[in-house]
């Protein structure tokens, strides 16, 4: 088949799923309930699967320093059940998991005397601990909320923790609603946090594989907390070590009943449903929960740059590179203009960075650029990462992304390159919206960060407007020296394991 008529075909069947897309907008019914949460409804009839994604307003931003972590450890508690999930008998269980919370408070009490500590106090202390932790045990029903679902067809149970969102989200049929509604709105109002010492052992097993014993993720860690000195951002959403070690139950308690009410929660429910029959059973489901007050927004700003910042993490594996801007949230205008830069810069084969870097040049193994590093919702990064090729090094691959930027700034982008990324955009928004599941996941997402489900289909239109003029003029103003932070991995010199935690 001439290939005319194959790009004829494909821009056919784009066009059709953008008019499809346009039409989903109309097809979006908003609900508030009196107690604050959002409710975003979408029928779709192909099958009789229901996609729901419950996002919370909250995430590793809202932490500070003592309870890193906290978000993403309570997301891990959520799976743990409630008074009646997960439990023989939640009545008998509570004085247990009251001693347990003591018995952990004084151990760490002890632990802060530092050298003063009593060690046979601390022996008596982790002993009875240990007794206490396991007629704990003896309540527990073992991950009885995904056996429920997994027994009435749920499929993809999952959650995640960002920097700005925590989401959950699940897969079912349809005549199961009934069912989700009773169990989630159950969590959101009556989880308990049983098991909780020994996930958190968890958790730091999942930091030191993830962080700690991973090149990526030191660099990562490192670059982050040397681009933000104030804001939030700059803290693993995974937490530090030594706060996770000390987080009490009280604490992690306190933090859900603060950011986990029906005011900081927008629910969005795709598939083969009737909106008022959905809209009836939230509401004699999730609308019980009482209101609790909004949550405290992030105050803290990052003070200006004065200068570039580099740092180098020593870690036995082959180089890497992190090269940072600081630029505005994702409610700025220019934020708009740096989507089209990624797409431009790393977006395919024919992007400028691969094209150059990776295939005429042959610097970089691999090469890319994404925007809203490692959030969206307040000031954050756009990043370029890259690995070089042997052997070159990451002063080479950091000197070829300059002259691409430099580039950016002097020459205007041209309208095919332009026109192409709309194009890459509006595939990504046909694929992202064909599915329940994604449908759910962007209406939830955008009404979450930006308090606007619209932007699912509005960001294309912003996209489509930006101009040449545009890029050069961000370029100009953000790609500077005195903007910028470098991270760079390189292997210890004296090779004697300091990757080791």
């Amino acid at each position: 088949m001439p290939r005319r008529i194959v790009v004829l075909l494909l821009s056919l069947i784009l066009l059709a799923g953008l008019a499809s897309a346009a039409n989903l907008e109309d097809r979006v019914v908003e609900h508030r309930l009196a107690n604050g949460l959002t409710l975003l409804l979408m029928e779709r009839h192909q099958a009789p699967i229901v996609a729901v994604n419950l996002t919370y307003k909250v995430g590793g931003v809202y932490e500070h320093n003592g309870i890193t972590g906290v978000a993403h450890l309570y997301e891990h508690m959520a799976f743990k059940g409630t008074r009646t999930i997960g439990v023989t008998d939640a009545e008998k269980e509570k004085p247990v998991l009251e001693e347990l919370d003591r018995l952990a408070e004084a151990v760490m009490a002890e632990k802060l005397k530092g050298p003063a500590a009593d060690q046979t106090r601390l022996a008596a202390l982790r002993k009875r601990f240990t007794e206490v932790e396991a007629q704990a045990q003896q309540f527990v029903v073992p991950a009885e909320l995904a056996t429920l679902y997994q027994r009435n067809g749920g499929v993809g149970l999952n959650a995640t923790t960002g920097k700005d969102v925590t989401r959950y989200f699940l897969s079912f049929p349809a005549n199961r609603l009934p069912l989700w509604a009773a169990v989630e709105s159950d969590r959101m109002a009556n989880g308990v946090l049983r098991e909780f010492y020994k996930e958190k052992k968890v958790v730091l097993e999942e930091r030191r594989q993830s962080t700690d014993n991973s090149s990526n993720g030191r660099l990562h860690e490192a670059f982050a907390a040397a681009a933000f000195l104030a804001h939030p951002y700059g803290q693993p959403v995974i937490g530090w070590p030594s706060d996770l070690e000390a987080l009490s139950r009280t604490q992690t308690e306190a933090f859900f009943q603060t950011y986990y009410g029906p005011v900081n929660a927008v629910l969005a429910v795709v598939g083969d449903i009737k909106p008022k029959e959905v809209i009836a059973l939230v509401e004699n489901t999730f609308g019980r929960i009482p209101a609790r007050p909004p949550a405290p927004p992030v105050l803290t700003e990052e003070p200006p740059y004065s200068g570039e910042r580099r740092v180098e993490v020593e870690f036995s594996a082959e180089p890497q590179l992190l090269i940072g801007y600081h630029k505005p949230s994702a409610s700025h205008p220019d934020d708009d203009v740096f989507d089209v830069l990624e797409s431009l810069l790393s977006e395919g084969r024919t992007s400028r960075l691969y094209k150059r870097l990776v295939q005429e040049k042959q610097l970089a193994l691999n090469i890319s650029a994404f925007s809203d590093y490692p959030g969206a919702q307040y000031p954050n990064l756009f990043v370029i990462s890259a690995a070089p090729r042997a052997p070159h090094t990451t002063t080479e691959i950091e000197q070829a992304v300059y002259e691409e930027l430099d580039r950016l700034k002097r020459e205007p982008v041209s309208p095919h390159e332009l026109q192409k990324i709309l194009n890459q955009v509006d595939a990504a928004q046909v694929r992202a919206l064909r599915s329940n599941s994604g449908m759910a996941s962007r209406l939830a997402y955008f009404q979450a960060i930006s308090e606007d489900w619209r932007e699912t289909f509005k960001r294309r239109d912003r996209i489509a407007k930006v101009t040449p003029d545009d890029i050069r003029r961000v370029a100009a103003q953000y790609f500077t020296k005195s903007n910028r932070v470098v991270a760079t991995l390189v292997k210890p010199e004296d090779g004697a394991g300091k990757d080791k935690p």
